[in-house]
């Protein structure tokens, strides 16, 4: 039983990731993720510089470093029960649905949106892939205190519903290529997922998300090829061997089946006339055993079929004893 239980478990789990939108696919080693965590810290800093006597609910756009032109940024100050009684709807690309944790504990907290436009590659690069959408992000932080920095981000988890990111202006994508859907986790993993209709990823949890496809290499610069060789006649010759041996072999090949086949219906012709003659043999047998032979006897110059003797002599009345 512990044999077939480790199979089942095994089988298991290869369907759980051969499921579509399941796949995860590591990329750490590919992403500087001390400097993508950096770059939350910053942008944490800056939206919450914008806002000025907060309302609860309300979007506010940031500002960033000139140094970061082309990212965009907003914060959404929330109470932690609305959050998950009512949700959030439309807050940028991001529709968050009710039923939603957060943990530890806090009774407002802060939605930080990014949009990284140009920088998406820069700070999130996958090698083989390309963008056809800028890279967002969706991270919530404790809002107890709007002038703290450098504040750790608070666990969003989807206990219903997942969270929806539709993205907007997204490249077209070439013809034979598939786009897929990419998730980036707070701890640097690579989560790959299909993309829903209407350019839409889904997720369980908050982090960073853009629509990619895998990009072709290059190719290679052809390599000329090296001169004939002075004695191409052998080649051909062999060639021609080749083909006269295929056409051989399949003549052969013919003429066996044929004698297979003709070999079967002599078999048969064998076999119907041998049944016949059983029949007729147990024909033969079954009349001789419910007729009965005449006697030939001569009757002067003739000759005449004359019955046996029967079994039961006919008796005298006179010869009956009373």
């Amino acid at each position: 039983m512990g044999l077939l239980g480790s199979l089942a478990m095994l089988l298991s789990v290869l369907c759980i990731l051969c499921l579509p939108g399941l796949r995860a696919e590591s990329h750490g080693a590919s992403i500087d993720l001390a400097r993508a965590r950096s770059l939350d810290v910053l942008l944490q800093d800056y939206a919450y510089r914008a806002f000025n006597r907060p309302r609860t609910g309300i979007a506010y756009d940031g500002k960033v470093p000139s140094n970061l032109t082309g990212i965009t940024i907003s914060a959404m100050r929330l109470r932690r029960g609305s959050l998950r009684r009512r949700g959030v709807n439309a807050y940028k690309e991001f529709d968050i649905p009710t039923g939603v944790v957060v943990e530890p504990y806090v009774e407002r907290l802060v939605l930080v949106y990014q949009n990284l436009g140009n920088w998406s590659a820069v700070y999130y690069p996958l090698p083989g892939y390309s963008y056809l959408a800028p890279v967002v992000g969706l991270l919530s932080y404790d809002a107890s205190n709007l002038s703290a920095t450098n504040l750790p981000e608070l666990g969003l988890t989807a206990t219903g519903p997942p969270i929806s990111i539709s993205f907007s202006g997204v490249r077209s994508v070439p013809g034979g290529s598939t786009a897929r859907c990419v998730m980036f986790d707070l701890q640097g993993m690579t989560i790959f997922s299909n993309v829903s209709f209407g350019n839409v990823c889904s997720s369980i949890e908050q982090g960073h998300f853009g629509i990619v496809i895998e990009s072709t290499a290059p190719s290679p610069a052809p390599v000329l090829p090296p001169p004939p060789s002075p004695t191409p006649a052998p080649s051909s010759s062999k060639s021609g061997q080749k083909n006269d041996n295929k056409k051989w072999w399949k003549i052969v090949g013919s003429s066996f089946g044929s004698l297979i086949v003709l070999s079967l219906l002599l078999m048969l012709v064998l076999w119907v006339q041998k049944y016949m003659q059983r029949k007729d043999l147990e024909e033969m047998e079954n009349i001789s055993e419910f007729e009965e032979a005449l006697q030939i006897c001569r009757i002067g110059a003739t000759f005449a079929p004359m019955a046996r003797s029967t079994r039961t002599p006919p008796v005298l009345e006179s010869e009956i004893v009373p």
